[in-house]
């Protein structure tokens, strides 16, 4: 175990029950047996070890923005970087057993590398104290942000665009405040997180499955219960990345961010987080089992499919029986959601079958929310078109089919009428007007930390000079505070007066002719006093058939395959102040020059080879 580790265990020391809730694991079958004896056996040698640790490492500060003392940063970086290689080489052997062959887009890429600050330092690329921390809040009319005052960070200086950014600690308040936690991420340093928490609050934290795809639990730490949903056939991943923060005085924190809980995403790339306070209702409200659609109940349907019904029960069983959340029904009948305005957006894995389960999930979920928001672009001679411009980490295997397929959601229309439309005419359909926001080669190289700092934006080789591979939706990804990469995941849909793709194509001379450039045309938004002009998303999803699902079947009995867990939000956008306030990105997008203009590739990154090769 690490430095980092042992002092967290040291920390651990000070609490009362926390040699209780050491000695005690969860046994879920007989073959998670033998794991948790050795974790369990781990663990107490660590207690043992830190034990000679002076109390000034007990009673040291955590600050996410400050860099970490010389002697501290090796150890924890080459942890770090060797249980994410360790998670992703067992990914991409899952993959290859379900597919014989490497692994494709959903989310993070097998090849996906963290490079630690320190190598980066060493490189000859200091990072830029103006850019680090750039998490920021979001803000729209209806976003009812009113419960969480904007505080900026003590950074020296502010970033190009004057948004506000926030620590971590921020986020989370002050440990002595938080009663219990549930935090979810695709890639967590538990080590790391565990100092934002004081040893003695209970958290349930939802992380990866093992290469068996089947759901776990187990103890990590004292007080700390880890959770791992269901894979089918271990293939896809859990990306959402959430909290849930429950405070003394009964008030619920909802954090849903880009950010993983790694030290790394919080310092040295752009994210964004959206989040609001909610007050403890003065009575608990009666259970409605018929209301599945609104906030609390999409939370909590996502809680369930994420296993953390199973690590509540047990937590409850065995060391808090006291938790502010008894059940998961608890969330919407305890709490007062009447102020969250936005829209809840889960991806849960699997295959979803019929039009009960397929509103709740990936993009026909997305199209539900749309509809119910009334943003719905509508059809015939009054039908307006939506501009979509999806800016993401990682980019995926894309057809004409699947990108119309999006887009048809994203216009509010039923996956019905999609469905309803011959196959052999979904699959020549044009690009519709959709923009992909990706960092090209030279925006990566020019940027702070520069190509080293690309470890977490994923494009490969074969995609990008594939023969139907759609380069020329391809845009710039830069960010509006500065010359910092950005892992947020972002959809900016606004309107704009149009026919349906299905009309245009009905109408074109020539059979497969595209769309004449709609992608690069001028926008004109269009405003009207107090009417949304388009929307936008926030959250895990980056713009993939992994992350939104795939449909199939038949407008009677529609199908839905999704391969990862993924969450986020949707707002409404009332004029051009509100696209501009939301987007992480500089607008208008610069589109790739074709023939000089080429995405960053990880592989193909000499440089970043060299460093990992190290």
């Amino acid at each position: 175990m690490d430095e980092d580790l042992e002092r967290v265990l040291a920390l651990s020391l000070q609490e009362s029950r926390a040699n209780a809730s050491s000695s005690r694991a969860i046994s879920i079958s007989d073959s998670e047996d033998d794991d948790d004896h050795d974790f369990q056996s781990e663990l107490q040698q660590a207690i043992e070890a830190s034990k000679a640790e002076t109390l000034r490492s007990t009673t040291q500060s955590v600050h996410d923005s400050e860099p970490p003392s010389q002697s501290s940063r090796s150890t924890p970086a080459a942890s770090f970087l060797s249980e994410r290689a360790q998670m992703e080489r067992e990914r991409l052997e899952r993959l290859k057993r379900v597919r014989g062959q490497d692994a494709d887009d959903g989310g993070p890429s097998s090849k996906r590398q963290h490079v630690s600050s320190s190598e980066i330092r060493a490189n000859g690329r200091a990072n830029n104290p103006a850019l680090l921390n750039p998490l920021y809040q979001l803000l729209s009319k209806c976003s009812g942000m009113a419960n969480y005052a904007q505080q900026p960070t003590s950074i020296p200086e502010p970033r190009q665009d004057g948004k506000p950014t926030f620590r971590l600690t921020e986020v989370l308040g002050l440990k002595s405040d938080i009663s219990f936690a549930i935090i979810a991420s695709y890639s967590t340093s538990v080590s790391w997180i565990y100092e934002f928490f004081a040893p003695s609050t209970p958290v349930i934290i939802v992380a990866q499955p093992d290469q068996s795809g089947q759901p776990t639990i187990r103890n990590v730490l004292p007080n700390w219960v880890m959770t791992a949903p269901f894979l089918r056939n271990g293939r896809g991943c859990q990306h959402m990345k959430f909290m849930l923060i429950f405070y003394k005085t009964g008030r619920l924190r909802v954090v849903i961010s880009t950010a993983n809980l790694i030290d790394y995403d919080w310092r040295d790339i752009e994210n964004a987080v959206w989040l609001q306070d909610l007050p403890l209702r003065s009575a608990p409200i009666p259970h409605d089992p018929r209301v599945v659609d609104d906030f609390p109940s999409v939370m909590q349907n996502v809680l369930r499919a994420v296993n953390v019904r199973s690590a509540l029960a047990n937590m409850l069983t065995n060391d808090h029986p006291n938790l502010p959340l008894q059940t998961v029904s608890d969330l919407r009948t305890k709490w007062d959601w009447s102020k969250v305005k936005v829209k809840l957006v889960p991806s849960i894995a699997g295959k979803h079958e019929g039009w009960p389960n397929l509103i709740l999930t990936g993009h026909t979920r997305l199209m539900k929310v749309i509809r119910d928001m009334g943003l719905r672009t509508g059809k015939g001679k009054a039908a307006k078109d939506l501009v979509i411009e999806c800016q993401g980490s990682s980019i995926g295997t894309y057809s004409t089919q699947w990108i119309n397929e999006f887009h048809w959601s994203a216009r509010g229309e039923s996956a019905e009428d999609w469905l309803d439309e011959p196959k052999a005419r979904r699959a020549k359909l044009p690009w519709p007007p959709v923009k992909v926001i990706f960092p090209s080669l030279k925006t990566v190289h020019d940027s702070v930390l520069g190509e080293p700092g690309g470890g977490t934006m994923f494009c490969r080789t074969n995609q990008w000079e594939g023969s139907k591979f759609p380069r020329e939706l391809f845009h710039d990804s830069n960010s509006a505070g500065g010359r910092v990469l950005m892992h947020t995941k972002m959809i900016i849909a606004t309107y704009r007066q149009k026919k349906s793709i299905f009309e245009m194509g009905s109408q074109s001379k020539g059979k497969g002719k595209e769309v004449s450039d709609s992608e690069t045309e001028p926008e004109s938004d269009i405003e009207i006093q107090n009417e949304p002009i388009g929307w936008a998303y926030v959250g895990s999803h980056n713009f993939t058939p992994s992350a939104w699902g795939t449909l199939s079947g038949s407008g009677f009995n529609p199908i839905l395959n999704v391969v990862n867990y993924e969450l986020g939000i949707i707002f409404p956008l009332y004029n051009a102040k509100d696209v501009e306030r939301v987007s992480c990105f500089k607008r208008p997008a610069r589109k790739y020059v074709s023939g000089q203009d080429r995405p960053w590739i990880q592989e193909e990154s000499q440089l970043l080879r060299q460093i990992q090769q190290s």
